[in-house]
């Protein structure tokens, strides 16, 4: 068992997120060995099926990349991780911090706790690549009665917001990602 040990650790990589299933192809007792990588601190377990090899730094070890966690619990590349704290960076008003990421995908729905982090899974037919001034503005009109702030504020300062964006970009958005709520309040703004 002690050589299946040695031979496994060779393929791992510090600061990889790993599948079960990754780890298959390298030895045929796998729980045996994922049992005793958990037991002397070699992998955390961070949730059923996936393991993090942690980097060590001079803090103690560090936590897995959100970006790799979650590609590895959805298996899939296809998905945007958010949060509603990238609101306050638009200057409407939005000031609450919150300890929550939220992950568009086409696979999962629902709360899910990765390691010591809480993960919002939302499936949503189209999102963008990456994170936009444009999409946050759509992001934000959707979510609005979801957030712990002025709703009225937040609507009050949008129109000078939305003249600084570009507003083609902003179009585009609102058309392939805003709800009838988003798009009622911010196509009027756009005009």
């Amino acid at each position: 068992m002690m050589s299946q040990l040695r031979e496994l650790k060779k393929h791992l990589k510090k600061g990889k997120v790993y599948r079960r299933a990754d780890l298959e192809k390298w030895t045929s007792s796998v729980d045996r060995l994922l049992a005793v990588l958990v037991k002397e601190g070699t992998l955390q377990k961070l949730a059923t099926g996936l393991y993090h090899y942690p980097k060590e730094s001079v803090f103690g070890k560090t936590p897995a990349d959100e970006q790799e966690l979650v590609r590895s619990f959805l298996k899939d590349d296809k998905f945007l991780l958010t949060s509603p704290n990238s609101y306050n960076s638009l200057g409407v008003g939005t000031t609450q911090l919150y300890n929550k990421k939220i992950v568009y995908n086409h696979k999962r729905h629902g709360e899910f706790r990765l390691g010591n982090r809480k993960f919002d899974f939302q499936m949503r037919h189209h999102f963008p690549n990456k994170l936009s001034k444009e999409f946050l503005v759509v992001d934000l009109v959707n979510n609005l009665d979801k957030l712990a702030e002025d709703t009225e504020e937040v609507l009050n300062k949008l129109p000078s917001k939305v003249r600084l964006l570009d507003l083609h970009k902003l179009r585009t958005s609102l058309e392939n990602y805003g709800n009838n709520r988003a798009k009622r309040i911010l196509f009027p703004m756009i005009q």
